[in-house]
């Protein structure tokens, strides 16, 4: 039986890593945290340390798919959801809800700081989330697939 794999995100690189026993498996550029790193409820920052995909959500539904406190919506850009438009930020694709397991970002779950599939692809390899870590969505639907409840993942600076 091979190692778990492992999520790293370097928020220097903007760059997520799947690695497995020294073996990288995937790799993709990422979008963090606009107002930079930090735990506080509310701040928009990204936490860094420890972490563990607590909820795999989204599977079996369209790649297009546009959820909203984890609940699909509607579809990019078809069927947006009224009261949004093309331009709205949205949490598309998948989602991997992250735990913290580190004291100082331990609040992690309740602040729904996710790795999700984003409509914003121009700002791909800049921080420029409200604290998820974001990808592309095909770069989601392959991280997903990828990825099982439990994956550690750790962000750095």
């Amino acid at each position: 039986m091979s190692p778990p794999a492992v999520l790293h995100i370097n928020l220097s690189r903007q760059k997520l890593t799947l690695e497995s026993a020294g073996t990288i498996l995937f790799s993709c550029p990422v979008s963090s945290g606009k107002a930079g790193t930090g735990s506080q409820q509310g701040s928009g920052k990204t936490p860094l340390g420890r972490f563990r995909i607590c909820k795999k959500i989204g599977a079996g539904l369209p790649e297009d798919t546009i959820f909203v406190s984890r609940l699909p919506v509607g579809c990019y850009p078809a069927a947006i959801p009224e009261g949004m438009n093309e331009h709205s930020d949205f949490i598309l694709t998948r989602i991997l809800w992250l735990d913290g397991l580190d004291p100082g970002n331990a609040n992690t779950q309740e602040r729904y700081i996710y790795i999700h599939g984003t409509n914003r692809t121009d700002s791909l390899g800049t921080p420029d989330s409200h604290g998820c870590i974001r990808l592309s969505p095909q770069d989601m639907l392959t991280l997903f697939d990828l990825t099982e409840e439990g994956t550690e993942a750790f962000i750095r600076l």
